[in-house]
């Protein structure tokens, strides 16, 4: 996948050959947030100032900004993983939490 990553938020980036140019979304939210430029630069630029003017918005309607991701995730796994889990994590002398986190980055495509 094609993104771009500003502020703590992530863009989608596809390539319109109807329009001849680059369309941006903002993912991880429920608001829409879009943006388009014919050049990475304009690309860019447009995903930078969306981001800005969506929390200067918000600012000027007293409404919070969501955010892409909260940083809580529940997994529900089979116990005999949870058990490998927690064992791995004493291992390394970590909690669950730290190894899992680390686990998960190492496996993450951004």
């Amino acid at each position: 996948m094609n993104s771009l990553l500003y502020k703590g938020y992530t863009a989608r980036i596809d390539f319109s050959d109807e329009d001849d140019c680059f369309i941006g979304h903002i993912i991880g939210i429920k608001d829409v947030i879009g943006f388009h430029g014919e050049t990475v630069k304009e690309l860019k630029n447009a995903y930078y100032e969306a981001v800005d003017d969506y929390n200067e918005v918000c600012e000027a309607i007293g409404k919070k900004p969501q955010k892409p991701y909260s940083g809580n995730l529940m997994l529900r796994i089979p116990p005999e993983v949870h058990a490998a889990v927690a064992t791995a994590a004493q291992v390394h002398g970590v909690s669950i939490n730290q190894w899992a986190s680390k686990a998960l980055l190492r496996e993450a495509v951004l």
